[in-house]
């Protein structure tokens, strides 16, 4: 049997993301590809409890007990969800994974990302994503984009977002041969041709 791929999108709330991923799922329905389609936190029942922790939780989150919260929803999405379908041959495409951790509790919170690194290999057994695709957008467009009803992290400062996209870019910048960086400043059909480009060249070679 084939063995599937594990791709992620990554980028700041605000970066659609989330609404690429509804394309990438009818380019996939088009062209007959078995896919799953999830998201980190939340694609797993304990992770949707989670989720809503990490969202909506009103009281004070320690910047590790964030972390680890983030970590605890990975393991349990990786061991019982994402790698046993890519063992069956599916393509998993995930709304956020590791680079996101790196990303905001790392470069936005100021934890140590080499720690960080560490704790995310132990709970994805060291396996990165086949492919990552960067939606990059400007902090001020993002922020437009999400508008005044903001949970728990969308609600942080400009600032804090500033460093999120500054350390996303720098992910990129050192692995250049899993990340596809995407101009998300674009409208939705402009930011899908360059998805597409992408996923024509992987998934139907």
């Amino acid at each position: 049997m084939k063995k599937g791929l594990f791709i992620t999108l990554e980028g700041a709330d605000g970066s659609g993301k989330t609404t690429q991923l509804k394309k990438i799922a009818e380019y996939f329905d088009e062209h007959n590809i078995n896919y799953l389609i999830t998201r980190d936190p939340g694609g797993t029942d304990l992770g949707l409890k989670l989720r809503d922790i990490l969202l909506n939780y009103e009281g004070d989150v320690s910047d590790n007990c964030e972390l680890l919260l983030y970590l605890a929803d990975r393991a349990q999405h990786i061991d019982t969800k994402i790698f046993p379908a890519i063992e069956r041959g599916v393509v998993v495409v995930c709304d956020r994974h590791i680079d996101s951790t790196v990303a905001y509790q790392g470069y936005g919170r100021g934890l140590d990302i080499e720690k960080i690194n560490l704790l995310n290999n132990i709970v994805t057994h060291s396996k990165k994503p086949d492919l990552t695709l960067l939606f990059d957008v400007d902090t001020d467009t993002a922020s437009k984009r999400v508008g005044e009803n903001k949970d728990r992290l969308e609600s942080l400062s400009k600032e804090f977002h500033k460093k999120v996209r500054m350390g996303y870019l720098e992910l990129a910048k050192a692995e250049p041969e899993r990340f596809r960086v995407l101009d998300a400043n674009r409208s939705i059909d402009e930011v899908f041709e360059q998805v597409k480009d992408v996923l024509d060249s992987l998934v139907l070679s």
